[in-house]
């Protein structure tokens, strides 16, 4: 097989509140190329390190998506969320004042290794050939089947309640905000997603991505 200046891996920092196919229509535009394609969805509300392939590298797409991710972020307990995440509103808060740390350290080893979990409603999980967060939205009660994923490591960086800072690393369909839902409702108080960012997928990290911005200056340099 053959390679041209147009078969590449870029690796972008993806902004907040972009869905991945606003980067790869963005990328489209500048590099003034049709085959091009995403390898794994960041949600609008997460940020960090989104791989795009074009041209032939796109057949590695599968390769990457296959990959271990690594991610940072904060979730929020005492209160949920319909989407698990600030997609929707959170409702009100419940007494947290008995959460000690040790509880949450003691939890979160409850969700290492492999491990069932169900998809967040306002996902794009199809149920019956249609997307799961069209009918979440319409009001239709949607039952997502768990699926098996790994975690390998789940790290707690701070605790400065509600707010719980973490590490994950983790396999392929792994949902964070499940995670965070689900940490919540382990310790009886519930919990949602307030921030999100992939810093690692296999090899490639976050520290090497460009922003939009910085690539769109070197094509027009």
């Amino acid at each position: 097989m053959e390679w041209d200046a147009s078969d590449r891996i870029l690796l972008i920092n993806k902004p907040l509140e972009w869905t991945s196919f606003d980067v790869v229509k963005k990328l489209r535009g500048i590099l003034k190329i049709k085959k091009i394609g995403h390898a794994g969805t960041l949600d609008p509300l997460a940020t960090g390190l989104l791989i795009l392939c074009t041209g032939k590298m796109t057949k590695r797409i599968d390769t990457f998506q296959a990959q271990e991710k690594e991610y940072t972020g904060k979730m929020i307990l005492g209160q949920t969320t319909p989407s698990y995440d600030l997609e929707t509103k959170p409702t009100q808060p419940q007494d947290i004042s008995g959460i000690t740390e040790q509880m949450i350290q003691e939890v979160t080893s409850q969700f290492t290794g492999t491990i069932e979990q169900a998809p967040p409603l306002h996902s794009a999980v199809k149920v019956d050939g249609k997307r799961a967060y069209k009918l979440a939205r319409a009001g239709s009660e949607v039952k997502l089947k768990a699926r098996e994923v790994t975690i390998k490591e789940f790290e707690i960086t701070h605790i400065n309640l509600p707010e719980v800072g973490f590490r994950v690393v983790c396999s392929k369909g792994t949902y964070i905000r499940s995670l965070a839902h689900d940490v919540g409702q382990a310790l009886g108080v519930g919990g949602y997603l307030s921030e999100l960012c992939r810093t690692r997928i296999g090899d490639f990290l976050l520290k090497d991505a460009q922003t939009l911005e910085e690539l769109a200056h070197e094509n027009l340099s």
